[in-house]
């Protein structure tokens, strides 16, 4: 059996290496990955009354002429696109970006069909409130988002 005495080395080297496989070290590269997945899909609740289907969809950042919204009977479709800002103006340097454009679509089809021109779709402050008004169209239609 053998001893041998392990001591903290103290050079620079040492403390770099170290530093690279810290917690963060990982961290760096499953981070982005999964932001990304999640600010694709957005988050929707969808609650019913007697006359209509209410379909709230968390979208920040999308503009209004951005955002799509398709009914064909009974299946919703809703599509929009994050436009990203370009590079840095002149004079500024661009040091950090978590922000990233991109688009998304999602369908979900609801119970009963849906009559586009009894429903409305408006986007508030980054909420897209779609009030679709049950019964009635069979053919595939858009509407207009205020």
């Amino acid at each position: 059996m053998f001893l041998v005495p392990v001591g903290r080395p103290s050079s620079d080297f040492s403390r770099s290496i170290e530093r690279l496989f810290d917690e963060h070290f990982f961290d760096r590269f499953a981070a982005p990955a999964a932001a990304e997945r999640a600010g694709r899909t957005p988050a929707l609740d969808i609650t019913e009354t007697a006359q209509a289907y209410v379909v709230q969809a968390d979208l920040p950042g999308v503009a209004r002429e951005d955002v799509k919204v398709q009914i064909e009977g009974r299946r919703i479709s809703l599509s929009a696109a994050v436009r990203q800002d370009g590079e840095a103006k002149p004079g500024e340097r661009l040091l950090y970006r978590e922000r990233s454009g991109g688009s998304f679509a999602r369908s979900f089809t609801l119970p009963v069909e849906i009559d586009q021109s009894a429903s409305e779709a408006r986007l508030d402050n980054g909420v897209l409130t779609l009030t679709l008004a049950k019964r009635g169209a069979t053919t595939a239609s858009q509407l207009e988002v205020h």
